[in-house]
């Protein structure tokens, strides 16, 4: 596969199988509703370096993630707004990175097939402590799943020798 067609894969399965475009959704809004409560607080204090909705912004982003190097609000109410969403916008940004990379990597450990691999593997390394009545459902259910497989090979024989 190119390697373009790799990328556009990648990004495809980001966005479908993790929860990427929900969290950025969530820290682009509150970054916008915390920045506007800013404006409105800090916007008419005398001496404040946020000046305009712009600036506004610019804080909200300079402060999670440069870790306090943006203006500090000068009011009590600001530096309460402030400081939540110093918290939550670190949480956010962050928690977005770290669940979309556990998401994505974690996906193929989901898999139905994989958890029944786990299972067996589980029930091979604790024979010992099964009773008969387990053994022998065990003994079924592998029966069972060797008689399947032995379906679909000849299913896949059979549609190879279909011209």
């Amino acid at each position: 596969m190119p390697r373009r067609a790799r990328l556009q894969h990648f990004f495809r399965d980001v966005l479908e199988h993790t929860p990427f475009l929900i969290l950025l959704l969530l820290l682009v809004v509150l970054w916008l509703l915390f920045a506007a409560a800013l404006y409105q607080v800090e916007g008419r204090q005398p001496g404040s370096l946020i000046e305009s909705y712009g600036d506004a912004l610019y804080w909200g982003v300079a402060a999670f993630s440069t870790a306090g190097i943006a203006a500090m609000p000068l009011s009590g109410a600001g530096k309460l707004i402030g400081g939540v969403w110093i918290v939550l916008g670190s949480v956010l940004f962050f928690g977005t990175i770290v669940a979309t990379v556990t998401a994505y990597f974690m996906r193929a450990l989901n898999r139905p097939v994989r958890r029944i691999i786990d299972t067996i593997e589980d029930n091979l390394e604790h024979l010992d402590d099964l009773s008969i009545g387990e053994l022998d459902l065990l003994k079924e259910t592998t029966d069972g799943l060797i008689e399947h497989m032995e379906q679909i090979k000849a299913a896949q024989a059979e549609r190879r020798e279909q011209p």
